[in-house]
C-alpha cells in the first residue's frame, strides 16, 4: 500500500488534485464556522443546485461551464439574500425557492441536451482527478481572497455569526459583510463541484466546522480546526479513493463525517 501511495503522489494529476482540493477544502473550513453560526449552512446545498442548472445551460450553449456558473450562481446567492431580507421569507425558505427552480430549470435543459448527460453526470459526483493547472490557480486566487476577508473582517465577522442586531448597533456594515460572505461562498461552491460533485459539495462547508464545534473552545481555534478537518480528509479521501479505486469524491465526504464522528463521541465519553 505504501508503494502504491508513493507511485501516486508522482503524478502530476495527483498532485494538481491534492493541491486544488486542499485549497478548496481550506477556504471551505473557513466560509463553514461562519455560515454554520449564522445558520445558513444549507447554503452550499441551494447554491449547488444552482450550479448544476448553470452547468446545464453552459452546455447547452457550448459554453465553459465554470466561467458561466461563477456569475450566475453568485447572482443566485445575492437573490436569496435579498428574499430572506426583504420578502418576509425566511433564510431556509429563500433557499428552497431559489434552489427548486434551479433544479426544475436544470432538469428541463438536461432533457433538452440529451447529448451532454455524461458531462452533466461527472459534475454531479465530482471529478478531483481531472482538474487543470487552470483550476488549481483558480482556487489558489480564491483561498487568497477568503483568507485575507476573514483576516481583515474578523470582527465584523465574529460580531456578525452571534448576534446581526448588536453588529449593526456596534456600527458594523451587516449588508456589505452579508453580502461579501455569500458571493464567496457560492463561488467557492462552483469550485467545489470539481471536487466532489453538486451532490456532495456542502458536505465540504457543513462537516468540517461542525466537527470542529464538538470540542473546540474559542473561535479562532473553531477556524483551525476546521481547516485542518477539511485539508486532512481531502488527503487521505483522494489517495484512499487512488489505492482502494473508489470515488473520489465519496471517499472525501465519509472521511470528513468519519471526523464528525470522532469527535462527537470524544466530547460524550
Amino acid at each position: 500500500m505504501l508503494r502504491s501511495l508513493i507511485e501516486a503522489l508522482s503524478f502530476g494529476f495527483m498532485q494538481r488534485a491534492l493541491w486544488a482540493g486542499g485549497l478548496i477544502a481550506l477556504t471551505c473550513a473557513c466560509l463553514g464556522v461562519f455560515l454554520l453560526l449564522r445558520r445558513l449552512a444549507l447554503i452550499g446545498d441551494g447554491l449547488a443546485h444552482v450550479a448544476f442548472a448553470s452547468i446545464a445551460l453552459a452546455l447547452v450553449l457550448h459554453q465553459a461551464p465554470m466561467m458561466l456558473s461563477v456569475p450566475l450562481v453568485a447572482a443566485a446567492s445575492l437573490l436569496i439574500l435579498e428574499i430572506s431580507e426583504r420578502g418576509k421569507v425566511h433564510g431556509d425558505a429563500a433557499l428552497g425557492l431559489v434552489s427548486s427552480f434551479a433544479v426544475a430549470v436544470g432538469v428541463i435543459l438536461a432533457s433538452i441536451g440529451k447529448g451532454f448527460n455524461v458531462d452533466l453526470f461527472s459534475y454531479l459526483f465530482g471529478s478531483i482527478l481531472v482538474v487543470t493547472k487552470a483550476e488549481v490557480w483558480a482556487a489558489g486566487v480564491l483561498c487568497a481572497a477568503v483568507l485575507s476577508s476573514v483576516a481583515v473582517l474578523y470582527h465584523d465577522l465574529f460580531a456578525l455569526a452571534f448576534d446581526e442586531d448588536y453588529a449593526r448597533a456596534s456600527g458594523v456594515r451587516t449588508a456589505v459583510v452579508n453580502r461579501l460572505l455569500v458571493v464567496l461562498s457560492s463561488i467557492t461552491v462552483v469550485l467545489g463541484i470539481k471536487l466532489v460533485g453538486t451532490m456532495l459539495v456542502s458536505s465540504l462547508i457543513i462537516l468540517p466546522a461542525a466537527a470542529a464545534f464538538q470540542f473546540a473552545k474559542g473561535f479562532g481555534r473553531a477556524i483551525l480546526w476546521s481547516a485542518i478537518f477539511a485539508v486532512s480528509s481531502i488527503v487521505i479521501g483522494v489517495l484512499g479513493s487512488y489505492v482502494l479505486n473508489l470515488p473520489s469524491g465519496a471517499c472525501v465526504v465519509l472521511v470528513n463525517f468519519f471526523f464528525f464522528l470522532i469527535a462527537f463521541l470524544f466530547t460524550r465519553f
